[in-house]
C-alpha cells in the first residue's frame, strides 16, 4: 500500500486530504455520513471572538460551473466553540485546524492566544483573505506588508502550526506568500473563494442578500491551480491547495503542481463522501503507477 502521510510544520496528517474552512461547518454536521477520522485533518469553520450573525439571505446560489455565497462568516463565537463544538472533535481522532479571523490585528491576537490554550488543537488557520467581510479579511491579506505585520504578531501569539489562508485577488501573489513565510508561517493555504455576483432579471436586484458574494466550485480551480503553482515555485513552506477541488484527479492536479495538502469545499455540499473518494481515488492511482509515497507526486509538474 502507498504512502499518503503528509506533514504540515510539525503536523504530521495520515493523507493529504481535509475539508475547507466554512464548508464543513464544525464537524458534527458531518459525522452522520462520513467516517471523520478517516480525514488527513478537519479544518472548522472560521471562529471570531464574538458570535457573528453573517449576511443576510438569500446566503448561497447555484451558478454555472460553480456557486456563489454570502454567508459572512456566521460563526458561534469562541467560548460556544471551546464549550460546545470542540468536545465532539476532540472524539474524532483527527487534528483539528482551527480556521479563525479577527476586525482589527488586535482581535487576530486575541483569538490566537484564546484557541493555542484549548485542549485538541493542532493548528491554526489565519484567514486573511475572506471577500465577504467590510473589516477585516481581504484588507489583511490585500499586500505583501500587511500580511507581514499581520503574520508577525500571530506567530509570537501561538505555538501552535500558523497557517495563512491568502486570496488570489492580489496584484503579486509571490510577493505576499515570501512576507507571509518571511514572518514564520508554518504554511499557506490557497486561495478562497473569489469575489463574484448574480443579478436577478425579473426582479432587477441582487440575487445574494449581501449583494456580492464569494465562488467556488470547479469554475475557480484554474485560478487556484496558477496561484498554487506560483506560491509553491516560490517558497518553501507547505502550500494547502482549495479550490474547484471535486474528485481525486482534480487533488492530484494540486499535488503535481506543487501543493502539499488539498481542501475540499463545495464538493461536500452535493456529495458529502468526495473526500474519502478522493483519499482512495489517490491511493489507487500510486498503486497503479506503482509510486510508493504520495510525496513523490508533489511538485513533479514537468515544464
Amino acid at each position: 500500500m502507498s504512502v499518503l502521510k503528509v506533514t504540515i510544520g510539525a503536523l504530521e496528517l495520515q493523507n493529504p486530504v481535509m475539508p475547507a474552512a466554512g464548508t464543513f461547518g464544525y464537524g458534527e454536521e458531518y459525522a452522520p455520513l462520513i467516517d471523520l477520522s478517516q480525514l488527513g485533518a478537519i479544518v472548522t469553520k472560521g471562529i471570531s471572538l464574538a458570535p457573528q450573525h453573517g449576511n443576510p439571505p438569500p446566503r448561497i446560489w447555484e451558478t454555472q460551473g460553480g456557486m456563489l455565497n454570502s454567508i459572512g462568516l456566521h460563526n458561534v463565537g469562541f467560548e460556544i466553540f471551546a464549550q460546545e463544538k470542540l468536545p465532539f472533535l476532540r472524539q474524532c481522532g483527527t487534528p483539528i485546524i482551527v480556521n479563525f479571523f479577527g476586525h482589527t490585528s488586535h482581535e487576530y491576537v486575541e483569538v490566537a492566544q484564546k484557541l493555542s490554550a484549548l485542549e485538541g488543537v493542532a493548528a491554526l488557520e489565519a484567514n486573511l483573505s475572506c471577500p465577504n467581510i467590510k473589516k477585516g479579511g481581504i484588507h489583511f491579506g490585500s499586500n505583501a506588508q500587511s500580511v507581514a505585520n499581520i503574520t508577525k504578531v500571530l506567530k509570537k501569539s501561538t505555538h501552535l502550526p500558523l497557517i495563512i489562508k491568502l486570496s488570489s485577488q492580489v496584484s503579486n501573489i509571490k510577493e505576499i506568500v515570501i512576507a507571509a513565510e518571511g514572518e514564520g508561517a508554518h504554511a499557506i493555504t490557497l486561495i478562497n473563494t473569489v469575489p463574484a455576483m448574480a443579478v436577478d432579471l425579473d426582479l432587477m436586484k441582487p440575487i445574494l442578500g449581501g449583494i456580492t458574494g464569494g465562488l467556488s466550485g470547479p469554475a475557480i480551480k484554474p485560478i487556484a491551480l496558477k496561484a498554487v503553482w506560483e506560491a509553491a515555485s516560490t517558497v518553501k513552506v507547505p502550500i494547502m491547495g482549495v479550490g474547484g477541488i471535486m474528485n481525486y484527479r482534480d487533488a492530484l492536479e494540486f499535488l503535481v503542481v506543487g501543493a502539499t495538502a488539498v481542501q475540499v469545499g463545495t464538493a461536500n455540499f452535493s456529495n458529502p463522501r468526495t473526500m474519502l473518494e478522493i483519499i482512495e481515488g489517490l491511493e489507487s492511482f500510486l498503486n497503479q503507477r506503482g509510486i510508493n509515497n504520495i510525496n513523490e507526486v508533489i511538485g513533479s509538474l514537468k515544464q
